[in-house]
């Protein structure tokens, strides 16, 4: 029976592994029994939603909004992220979480027959969507560990490189800053490799950590889509705006591909509270400042904290620092497991020797720092 329940399978869906997210609270409760849990595995905003969202969401669902579908064009969301950037709202696709806008580009550009190029190291959401696909992955070696400036980062002049060998390449996904090393690029190298790349090729570029770049090095990328038609930009309401639990995300782009992504869209991909959530949260730029300026300072100091146990750590433009300990993490991870704190192990990335540990608050950050000098003695 099963034999037969596969057979019509997709090839590529059957050689799948299914993604792997940090480890829920709930589940370390129930396994260890530990109540008092710390997670820093899955990149989350430590302030949480603006209290301006709290207050929409309980407002909202205090009447008979949820007995209605949504807006399934998401119009005033849009209308405000048009304000944003200077853009057509023509321009826009909402997805459900910015992942939702790479499953699009897969199932519209991928296939049987065509490659998706992307850096090793990079979302795992890349390779899954591109097998789900039937389509030829194109990895991109990452910069080597020795690079004395972005070690483990994208290799921009290899993807140029590795263009020129492979007519087939029908997308190309660059994230910046880079999941799940923290890496970034610097504008100038992203737009020249855009220069380069064929109109018929898509780049989708995943912005979903852009607001914790320094200012100085995040591109204006809203304004190179009309230079570079070909270009798409994906940026995600789940860091920043701390509405990881709503998956909210949205994509820039020409109206043509915005159309083709519409196509695909699921009616209804975003719920009302998201929605709702979404517009609010754009309208509250100080807890977005406040975030930023809370993941600037406590970022720098897990670096200074954890570069004095003679750690070494991938620089990093996110709101998480990557650890290298030079021996199989598993045994770490457990411990700190066992000490009540979710750090996300990398072996499913291919790096069995580091764990991403996201930036949380003061107090978190203290109780991961005290628990990792615990194991590691």
């Amino acid at each position: 029976m099963t034999t037969a329940l596969t057979q019509n399978a997709l090839a590529g869906i059957l050689s799948l592994e299914a993604y792997t997210p940090g480890m829920p609270i709930d589940e370390l409760q129930r396994r260890l029994g530990i109540k008092d849990v710390v997670k820093l595995a899955s990149n989350e905003n430590p302030l949480g939603p603006s209290p301006k969202v709290k207050a929409a969401i309980a407002a909202s669902v205090a009447g008979d909004n949820l007995a209605l579908y949504p807006d399934g064009s998401g119009f005033r969301l849009k209308q405000k992220i048009a304000a944003m950037h200077g853009i057509d709202t023509s321009c826009i696709t909402l997805g459900n979480g910015s992942n939702d806008i790479l499953e699009f580009l897969a199932r519209i550009y991928a296939g049987p027959g065509r490659a998706v190029m992307f850096s090793a190291y990079a979302f795992a959401v890349y390779p899954i969507a591109t097998q789900a696909q039937n389509a030829d992955a194109v990895v991109v070696p990452a910069r080597p560990a020795t690079d004395p400036v972005m070690p483990y980062g994208h290799d921009m002049a290899g993807f140029a490189a590795a263009l020129k060998k492979r007519p087939d390449v029908a997308l190309i996904f660059i994230a910046n800053p880079n999941n799940p090393t923290g890496t970034w690029l610097p504008p100038d190298e992203i737009e020249a490799f855009l220069k380069v790349v064929p109109p018929h090729i898509i780049v989708a570029l995943d912005e979903a950590y852009f607001e914790y770049q320094d200012a100085a090095l995040r591109p204006d990328t809203a304004r190179w889509l009309k230079t570079y038609p070909n270009l798409l930009v994906s940026r995600t309401f789940s860091k920043v705006y701390g509405l990881a639990g709503l998956r909210v995300g949205y994509a820039l782009s020409h109206p043509t591909v915005a159309d083709l992504l519409n196509r695909v869209r699921q009616p209804f991909n975003n719920n009302s509270l998201a929605l709702l959530a979404a517009e609010v949260a754009l309208d509250d730029q100080q807890h977005v400042a406040d975030a930023v300026a809370l993941n600037t300072s406590e970022r720098a100091r897990l670096v200074k904290e954890l570069s004095a146990m003679g750690l070494k750590l991938l620089p990093s433009q996110a709101n998480f620092v990557t650890i290298d300990f030079a021996r199989d993490g598993k045994p770490i991870h457990q411990g700190l497991l066992e000490k009540g704190i979710i750090v996300r192990p990398m072996t499913s990335y291919g790096l069995p020797t580091f764990l991403r540990v996201s930036v949380g608050t003061a107090a978190e950050n203290a109780r991961f720092l005290d628990a990792l000098r615990a194991v590691l003695a």
